[in-house]
């Protein structure tokens, strides 16, 4: 259709919406279907947050507030950063949207010019390259490998870095993989970063308070405060708080920078939502006791699933530090034909044809950069986990 924009053919939909997307329409038209695509926990927002929103509306601040964020849920930004990160920002480096998506999309809006290039570690949250070329750069994309726990190393950083670079894209732990970098493998990275000056860090710390076993998060520019001035550190309450569809998220950097992303939210959405913005006031600020008892549930989960997937010939299925994702290789699969006669020739046919004879809705591999694999959202209830990697492992069980 010529009438349509020649910027929106270089993009695609999301894989993940659509899969959820597919899954809804199935279930709804009668089918016994698990969705195990939507990166969203299952549990309820905080009473307390709750409360504090209702309590905004009662006290009417229900009216447009400043673009990019109210005074109070940037002073709370701030001192989460300095509590978590040891990170200090004024309100005035802070930038507030309607979620962590368009936080990232102003970022990359307000800095990218034709030509400008994003490094870009795969697996990768689906909508990085398609929001890079939405503003008009080019994504460079760093492969890590399941040898590697699906971890960019400092050789494959360097290598992909040229004078065009402009941002790294930096997921930790990752979404899809749920791989976390410890301090010492961050900091191989930021010593490369250190020796290229024109390259900034845009990190994506959504995941931050989902971190289990021994491992412990850390976010670049609190392992290099060198790299301070050229970091843009993203988060926001949506899966920690269980807020998905309050819309905040949030970012810290150079003052500059948050005030051009500003300009551009000026022009888009304007400010969040006021209500969600006292909630998120109240998320920050408030007790975190619900976090350890939640991340108990997730641990759980996490273990049966990776159990239960590497029981199953032909899958790899690595343990991650983070999130609420597995990522399982079904490198052994490839080649053969499903009980219905659906040959598997790469993930996308793996997850077709799974969703189509047994009802179980994952994500293939893919979407996210990286084949073959799939990914599964264990932020679901434990019995449609165990019934779902039940049909999973019956299904590739019939493959011959």
């Amino acid at each position: 259709m010529d009438f349509l924009s020649a910027t929106l053919a270089r993009v695609k939909p999301s894989p993940t919406i659509a899969v959820t997307n597919k899954a809804a329409e199935l279930k709804a038209a009668g089918r016994d279907i698990i969705a195990l695509g939507a990166g969203e926990p299952d549990f309820d927002t905080p009473q307390n947050i709750k409360d504090a929103a209702v309590k905004a509306i009662a006290e009417g601040k229900t009216k447009y507030t400043v673009v990019d964020g109210i005074p109070e849920l940037k002073k709370a930004v701030c001192a989460k950063f300095k509590r978590d990160n040891g990170l200090e920002y004024t309100p005035a480096q802070v930038s507030v949207s309607t979620g962590g998506k368009q936080v990232l999309y102003n970022a990359l809006m307000a800095t990218l010019n034709e030509g400008d290039e994003v490094v870009i570690p795969a697996p990768f949250w689906v909508s990085y390259p398609d929001m890079v070329l939405l503003a008009g750069g080019t994504p460079v994309i760093a492969e890590a490998s399941i040898q590697t726990g699906y971890k960019l190393t400092a050789d494959q950083l360097e290598a992909a870095i040229t004078p065009k670079t402009k941002w790294l894209i930096f997921n930790s732990p990752s979404n899809p993989t749920g791989a976390g970098y410890s301090w010492d493998e961050l900091k191989e990275l930021t010593d490369v970063l250190m020796r290229h000056p024109h390259v900034w860090v845009l990190t994506d710390d959504m995941y931050e308070h989902l971190a289990y076993d021994d491992f412990e998060f850390c976010t670049p520019a609190q392992v290099e405060p060198r790299l301070y001035d050229r970091t843009l550190t993203v988060n926001g309450v949506s899966k920690a708080y269980a807020m998905t569809g309050w819309r905040i998220g949030y970012a810290a950097g150079p003052e500059e920078l948050t005030k051009a992303m500003r300009k551009v939210q000026s022009q888009s959405t304007s400010n969040p939502c006021s209500i969600s913005q006292w909630a998120a006031v109240e998320a920050l600020n408030g007790t975190q006791d619900f976090l350890a008892p939640n991340n108990e549930t997730f641990v759980r989960r996490r273990d049966l699933v990776v159990k239960m997937l590497n029981e199953v010939d032909g899958i790899n299925c690595p343990v991650p530090e983070g999130a609420f994702y597995v990522y399982p290789s079904i490198a052994g699969l490839i080649g053969k034909t499903s009980a219905a006669g659906t040959v598997i020739a790469d993930d996308e046919a793996f997850a077709t044809a799974l969703l189509e004879e047994t009802g179980v809705a994952v994500v293939f591999g893919a979407a996210f950069g990286l084949s073959p694999n799939f990914r599964v959202s264990y932020a679901t209830a434990d019995e449609a986990l165990l019934e779902a990697c039940t049909r999973i492992k019956t299904f590739c069980d019939g493959l011959r």
